[in-house]
């Protein structure tokens, strides 16, 4: 059955990048209750959009060579849509058939990445990153948690490359303070977020609690399902990564560390975000590419994190 108004979404191919313009497609979700979506991702991105609300198709394009985008052409070409959001600013869409279309131009200097995409869709209003999870992937994560109505706070100690990484004892430091019997999270548990390859970290983090008091939840879900399991966290603090962007995408209170990339383009929408004493110019003088296996997050004392922690709980919760 054809859609009343059909509407194709070509999200970033980068997940992180997907993530911080997510909430672009929640907008429409809500705005166009006729809607249905066809998303295309790839292999990264597209599985965090497969509990989009009258979600029709969901397309992986991985590759992006000319048989590529054919064989995508192949798929959509036959329906007349209501509207084609291109993030990954292409040229793919001036042939198709449609109502209107809102492709990425250049992004403009020194706008955060949730702004930028607000201002693709030409929003009033800017919309904060947003997933959809489904019941199934909510059980996913329930089953892990468990249905303790105590405080959860949720760490993500992991990033991508080395030079991101704050270490695992100054997590546990915060982890530890914040979890104490007169911490801001008193009689609470520990979520720890990660790829399987974060293990070690953890190890280092969950000593900050007693061992059942500790939910450990590294490469045991997918993506969305640690979105779904982070929904239900009071705080979460974690590197520069695409774990504190799922704890945004979640509605988490979210406190993210940096060093060495820009925090004023990708920081936690809504959140605090922390630096070191160094400026990000300063980690350019001493890695030109920002590549090399650096420990550039030394410099960030587990306090100015804590206080950061301690200060957004205090503001959401005079909030509620």
């Amino acid at each position: 059955m054809t859609a009343r108004f059909p509407i194709l979404y070509i999200a970033e191919a980068e997940a992180e990048a997907a993530i911080l313009s997510s909430g672009a497609l929640s907008s429409l979700v809500e705005a166009i209750p006729q809607a249905e979506f066809t998303v295309v991702g790839s292999a990264a991105s597209a599985p965090l959009f497969a509990d989009t609300p009258r979600l029709r198709k969901l397309i992986v394009l991985d590759k992006t060579g000319r048989w590529d985008w054919i064989a995508l052409w192949n798929q959509v070409r036959e329906t007349k849509w209501g509207l084609v959001v291109d993030m990954r600013g292409t040229k793919f869409s001036e042939r198709l058939r449609r109502q209107k279309r809102a492709v990425r131009g250049a992004d403009l200097p020194g706008l955060h990445a949730v702004e930028q995409a607000a201002r693709i869709l030409q929003f009033e209003d800017i919309p904060a990153p947003k997933l959809f999870f489904g019941e199934e992937n909510k059980a996913a994560a329930d089953a892990l948690i468990g249905d303790d109505p105590a405080p959860l706070l949720a760490v993500g100690p992991g990033a991508d490359w080395i030079g991101k990484r704050w270490p695992a004892e100054r997590f546990a430091k915060v982890a530890t303070a914040l979890l104490a019997d007169d911490g801001p999270l008193a009689g609470g548990r520990l979520m720890i977020v990660g790829e399987e390859a974060d293990r070690d970290a953890a190890h280092t983090i969950r000593l900050a609690v007693q061992r059942n008091r500790v939910i450990e939840l590294q490469g045991k879900l997918t993506r969305l399902q640690t979105a779904a399991a982070l929904s239900r966290a009071s705080l979460y603090v974690g590197n520069d990564s695409v774990w504190t962007h799922l704890a945004v995408a979640a509605g988490v209170p979210s406190v993210g560390v940096f060093g060495p990339s820009d925090d004023s383009l990708v920081g936690p929408w809504q959140g605090v975000s922390i630096r070191g004493e160094r400026s990000l110019e300063e980690f350019k003088a001493i890695d030109p590419r920002l590549n090399q296996a650096i420990h550039h997050m030394l410099g960030l004392p587990a306090d100015r994190v804590l206080r950061a922690a301690k200060g957004l709980l205090a503001k959401y919760r005079e909030q509620e």
